[in-house]
């Protein structure tokens, strides 16, 4: 996205350290935009890019707020056979805190298909604690097992060169499908890393995670349209992205305090909410899938920088998003 997302590539990545990178950018040269499951294209829309842009606008103005500490991507999913996006920011990459879970879930069921690993009750427990708690802890299991590697003491450098080796498996698997400017390979944690974990950012916090909106919103996408692994997985994993923000919650769960915001003060009783969403002390993001009782169909990820505590941003955007999207024509 941002005029266009890149063609599938079938790349073997064996850098340790990075996925997307310089190398990987300047071969981004398509025009057209092509998930690689099926040919549907996803292509730039000005009327789009008119809405968010104002969306986004307005919000920041009425907050006070730096343009450089929001992005947002938002792609229209009514014609299933050609979506249409805008994006604001949509490449800058962004620490994307419990979002990073999104790439972990379709790689474990990538996984699972391919025979690499067994569904196991734990597994599925684990999973599930993943997307719809959100858990750190499940999240660590989760990637020790998509990666064979775990935690511990520091290792030698020829050691620990291969088990960085493994730790990258997830970022090869999304670079094999277009995805650039990401980095998808930390455990995520209520506190700090340790160990081999701290010695693969270098000890300088290098190596974190990052994700931009423009890749968080195609990957939902395809959950959405049933092309992420494929049609049985994708509506598995919807399942666990299923949110109920009229039903009794946390005011700062997945559901209520975040995008759910918007469909709860326009009370949208109607409408449904699919989400994932990432929050730590300087981030506070959502990537959200809604639909309205009057046929808007659409994915909207906004990451937000050193406004953690601004509880209203995103539903801000959104809720201007919903006002306006039934005037964007098909």
């Amino acid at each position: 996205m941002k005029n266009s997302i890149a063609i599938f590539l079938s790349l073997a990545v064996v850098c340790i350290f990075c996925v997307g990178g310089d190398a990987q950018e300047k071969r981004a040269v398509a025009k057209k935009t092509v998930l690689p499951y099926r040919s549907v294209k996803i292509e730039s829309s000005p009327d789009l890019q008119t809405l968010l842009n104002t969306a986004v606008g307005e919000t920041l103005n009425s907050k006070e707020i730096k343009s450089d500490n929001v992005a947002a991507t938002l792609i229209d999913l009514r014609d299933a056979n050609e979506l249409r996006s805008a994006n604001v920011r949509g490449d800058e990459k962004i620490y994307p805190a419990s979002v990073v879970k999104l790439f972990y879930m379709v790689a474990l069921h990538q996984w699972l298909k391919d025979g690499k690993i067994k569904l196991t009750p734990e597994l599925e427990r684990g999973l599930k604690d993943m997307i719809v708690d959100s858990s750190n802890e499940a999240t660590q299991y989760i990637l020790d097992v998509l990666t064979d590697t775990s935690s511990g003491g520091e290792m030698p450098k020829k050691e620990f060169a291969i088990w960085s080796y493994k730790r990258n498996a997830v970022n090869r698997y999304f670079a094999s499908l277009g995805y650039e400017r990401i980095n998808v390979n930390q455990k995520t944690h209520c506190e700090d890393a340790y160990g081999r974990e701290q010695q693969f950012r270098n000890y300088k916090g290098e190596n974190r995670n990052m994700l931009n909106t423009n890749a968080t919103a195609r990957l939902l996408a395809e959950i959405v349209l049933g092309k992420a692994v494929n049609a049985v997985r994708s509506e598995m994993m919807m399942d666990l992205l299923k949110r109920q923000p009229f039903a009794d919650g946390d005011k700062d769960d997945q559901a209520h305090g975040f995008t759910g915001i918007a469909l709860i003060d326009k009370n949208l009783t109607g409408a449904r909410l699919w989400s994932k969403a990432g929050w730590t002390s300087k981030t506070r993001h959502d990537a959200a899938y809604i639909e309205t009782p009057t046929g808007e169909k659409f994915v909207l990820v906004i990451f937000t920088e050193n406004l953690a505590t601004e509880r209203d941003i995103i539903p801000m955007i959104a809720g201007k998003i919903l006002d306006d999207m039934s005037k964007i024509r098909l």
